[in-house]
């Protein structure tokens, strides 16, 4: 088996795990606050498939930046619409932190020299985080667009509402350009962070910069 298949073969099953443990903390958060809409569609499972954008997942997989199909959320369920729609879009970002630091806590209490479990914890912290991070950049359609938007003041949260249409076709933009036209918008603003964090966590000499 030659390394880049062994490598497909253990990022394939981690980033659909990243993917499903994000999008089930937004159904779980949003559930907890009194929405049923992800229970009631069949978006609150740890199955992957129901989760994947395709277009999300190959970024990802690809550039390891990327989102997932996002859950159905119906805000009129919240008490505090506003307040709601925060906690449910941090969950997502916030599960993918979490499971990260479980990951270097794992690392560093127990790493033996196998090259397959090393290679499924190495990618389980940096795909976590890297997917954390990441949907918490203020473009929509990330997670960070709805917070920051019910951050804002009303008006400026109505204007930024209107810039949300051209949202996916920026982010798409610039994740191309980062890649093909070596730009280094996204390795600038989150390449640092996510090996600081990894790091951290882990403890690892091969992941400090």
């Amino acid at each position: 088996m030659s390394a880049d298949i062994g490598e497909m073969i253990v990022r394939i099953p981690v980033l659909l795990f990243a993917i499903t443990i994000h999008e089930f903390a937004h159904g779980y958060a949003a559930m907890r606050l009194g929405d049923p809409t992800a229970k009631l569609q069949g978006r609150l499972s740890l199955n992957p498939l129901p989760h994947i954008d395709p277009i999300g997942a190959i970024c990802l997989f690809l550039f390891n930046f990327g989102w997932a199909k996002p859950v159905p959320i119906n805000p009129r369920y919240f008490k505090d619409i506003r307040k709601g729609i925060i906690i449910t879009a941090i969950a997502g970002p916030l599960a993918n932190l979490l499971t990260a630091f479980i990951a270097g806590m794992l690392i560093r209490s127990f790493f033996p020299p196998i090259k397959i479990y090393q290679m499924v914890m190495i990618y389980l912290l940096l795909m976590n985080l890297g997917l954390g991070l990441f949907n918490l950049l203020p473009i929509p359609p990330l997670d960070g667009s709805n917070i920051l938007e019910n951050i804002l003041p009303y008006e400026m949260a109505r204007k930024f509402g209107e810039f949300k249409r051209y949202g996916a076709i920026i982010l798409i933009s610039i994740v191309m350009l980062d890649n093909f036209a070596h730009t280094g918008i996204l390795s600038k603003i989150l390449i640092k962070p996510i090996f600081y964090l990894a790091y951290l966590f882990s403890d690892l000499p091969m992941l400090r910069q």
